[in-house]
C-alpha cells in the first residue's frame, strides 16, 4: 500500500471520519458533523485512501459518492465503531440520580400532552439533574439523520412504514374518531364510510416527506378519495376550525378526547374500515447499547403502555 501504510494504522478517529464521509458524501458536511476543519478531514481521507488502496469516495454531480469498496466498508465500519463504543463505556452502569444529560426526543404534535407530562415527571423523579427536550416533527426535519448523528435520542412515530434501518419498539395503539361541531348533520348517527368520504375534511400535512399516515395509506390501498377542503400544518389547529364550519377532522381518540372535554364538539367513531393507529419508538443503532438511552426508552415505554384506553367518547347530537 502507498506510503507504507497498513491496516495497523487505522484507529477510532479514522474509522469515525470514514463512517461520516460515507454517510454524508461531502467533506464539508463531514467536517461540520465532526467539528473539524475541512483540511483535517481531507487529510484523514488521504490517509484512509493510502491504507485501503482505494479512493473510497469519488466526485459526483451531488457531491461525493462511495466507490464499490467504500460502500462495502460502510457496514463493517459501523459495527467496529459500535464495538469500540461498548469497550470504552466500560462495565459501569448508568446512575440516573447523577445524570446531567439532556435527552432529545422528537414527537408529532397530536400526542396526548398528558402522556408527555407523565414521561417528564417519571424521568425527573429518577434523574432530577437531567432535562428532556421535545422537538417538533416537520417535513424539513431529517429525523433519521438526526438520530444517526446523535442530535436526537428517540423519535415517537406512528407511520405505517418506518425506515427499515432504524430500530423500533411498540408503545400503544389508538382507534380513529371523527371530530365535528355540535349540531353537525353527521353527529347524530353512526358514520358510514361513504358519508365520511363525502364529508368536508380538514387534514394535516405530512410530518415527513414520503411517509403517509395510516388513513392516507388505507385510502391509497383501497383507491378511495375523501373530500379534502383544507390542510393544516398542526393538529391542534383543526379542532378550532371544525367549530366554525361543517368541516370534519379524523384523529386519534386520545387527541379528540382531550378537546371534547372543553369544546362544544361532537366526536363519533370513524367508519369501521379505518385501521387503528400504532405508535412506536424509533432509535438508531448508535444508541442501541447506551445505558442512558436504554434507560430513557424504558421510561417512555413504562409511561405509554400502562395508560388505559380512553373511555368511550360521548356522541353529541
Amino acid at each position: 500500500m502507498a506510503n507504507g501504510c497498513t491496516w495497523d494504522s487505522l484507529d477510532a478517529h479514522l474509522l469515525r471520519v470514514l463512517h461520516v464521509l460515507l454517510t454524508e458524501g461531502s467533506v464539508s458536511r463531514a467536517a461540520r458533523r465532526l467539528n473539524q476543519s475541512q483540511p483535517a478531514v481531507s487529510t484523514a481521507l488521504k490517509r484512509l485512501r493510502d491504507i485501503t488502496g482505494d479512493k473510497l469516495l469519488v466526485r459526483s454531480r451531488t457531491g461525493m459518492t462511495p466507490t464499490e469498496r467504500g460502500a462495502e466498508l460502510l457496514e463493517p465500519v459501523r459495527i467496529a465503531l459500535e464495538q469500540m463504543e461498548r469497550i470504552a463505556a466500560g462495565p459501569e452502569g448508568f446512575e440516573p440520580a447523577n445524570s446531567r444529560r439532556v435527552f432529545n426526543i422528537a414527537t408529532p404534535d397530536y400526542l396526548n400532552a398528558l402522556m408527555l407530562g407523565d414521561i417528564v415527571a417519571d424521568i425527573h423523579r429518577q434523574a432530577p439533574g437531567a432535562q428532556v427536550a421535545f422537538h417538533s416533527m416537520t417535513q424539513t426535519f431529517d429525523y433519521p439523520r438526526a438520530l444517526e448523528s446523535g442530535e436526537l435520542d428517540l423519535v415517537i412515530g406512528n407511520w405505517p412504514n418506518p425506515p427499515e434501518h432504524l430500530r423500533t419498539a411498540p408503545l400503544f395503539e389508538d382507534r380513529m374518531v371523527v371530530m365535528m361541531r355540535t349540531g353537525h348533520p353527521l353527529a347524530g348517527a353512526p358514520l358510514t364510510l361513504s358519508a365520511w368520504l363525502a364529508a368536508e375534511h380538514v387534514v394535516p400535512t405530512s410530518y415527513s416527506v414520503g411517509q403517509r399516515g395510516v388513513v392516507d395509506v388505507y385510502l391509497a390501498r383501497e383507491r378511495l378519495r375523501r373530500n379534502v377542503v383544507a390542510h393544516v400544518p398542526y393538529f391542534h389547529m383543526a379542532p378550532y376550525m371544525v367549530l366554525q364550519s361543517d368541516l370534519v377532522f379524523t384523529a386519534p381518540a386520545r387527541f379528540a378526547s382531550h378537546y371534547a372535554d372543553f369544546l362544544p364538539m361532537a366526536v363519533v367513531d370513524a367508519p369501521a374500515e379505518l385501521p387503528r393507529m400504532a405508535y412506536y419508538l424509533l432509535w438508531h443503532d448508535r444508541s442501541q447499547h447506551s445505558a442512558e438511552c436504554r434507560w430513557l426508552r424504558e421510561r417512555i415505554i413504562r409511561a405509554a403502555r400502562p395508560d388505559p384506553a380512553p373511555a368511550p367518547l360521548r356522541r353529541v347530537a
